[in-house]
């Protein structure tokens, strides 16, 4: 697990989009396993990425539907499972059809820990061997966060993960964290080991756990 990190602008997400080719790069390289990603036909490169960003993408479909974009063939009891450790289960009972319930343009009738929960088990059904996770908890509230939480834990699992991180609570388990600052790697290294630097890293968390303190 990396985690990205850094003021607003510094090319988090820029970043995760390049490692997934959203674009090409103007110069140097982004390599998976030694391998150059511009060598590699963009359609099967993705298929050995799953995504979740903050902005979840639906569609006018079923719950079942929008999980199973994951993996098109996937069997209903593969979406089923998938969604269950997703936890999305809680809130699709409520629902007047279940897993066949439309959920409206994008999500439209959905709240936004729902529509992630739907995200991360898209993701879990695909079972990609690489996660991009672009702070898929930054705008939920605390009882969403960690129900979402308990989710990426699954998700998350023996795989490769990039996470884009805003909250510095968040990465503290990660094994890399590298730090951004205006569009170049400003340091890196372990959580203990940036801690304990007493630069960039610590001042950030130095600055969250202030305005935490400022909140209470």
């Amino acid at each position: 697990v990396t985690a990205l990190v850094g003021p607003s602008g510094s090319g988090k997400s820029t970043a995760a989009k390049l490692a997934a080719r959203f674009w090409d790069v103007g110069e140097g390289a982004v390599t998976v396993g030694g391998v150059d990603v511009a060598s590699v036909d963009p359609e099967a490169l993705l298929r050995d990425y799953a995504i979740v960003f903050q902005d979840v993408l639906l569609f006018d479909d079923t719950v079942m539907g929008n999980i199973r974009l994951g993996r098109r063939d996937a069997t209903d009891e593969e979406v089923l499972a998938a969604a269950r450790a997703a936890n999305c289960d809680e809130f699709v009972s409520r629902m007047p059809q279940g897993y066949d319930t439309m959920i409206g343009e994008n999500g439209s009738k959905l709240s936004g820990g729902e529509r992630q929960r739907i995200s991360i088990a898209r993701a879990l059904l695909k079972d990609a061997p690489i996660v991009l996770l672009d702070e898929a908890t930054a705008s939920l509230d605390v009882e969403n966060e960690t129900v979402v939480q308990q989710a990426l834990s699954r998700l998350l699992a023996g795989k490769t993960v990039i996470v884009i991180a805003h909250r510095m609570r968040t990465v503290e388990n990660a094994d890399k964290i590298v730090v951004l600052k205006d569009g170049v790697v400003a340091e890196q290294g372990t959580p203990a080991q940036l801690k304990a630097a007493g630069g960039e890293f610590a001042r950030m968390v130095a600055l969250q756990k202030e305005a935490a303190t400022w909140q209470l």
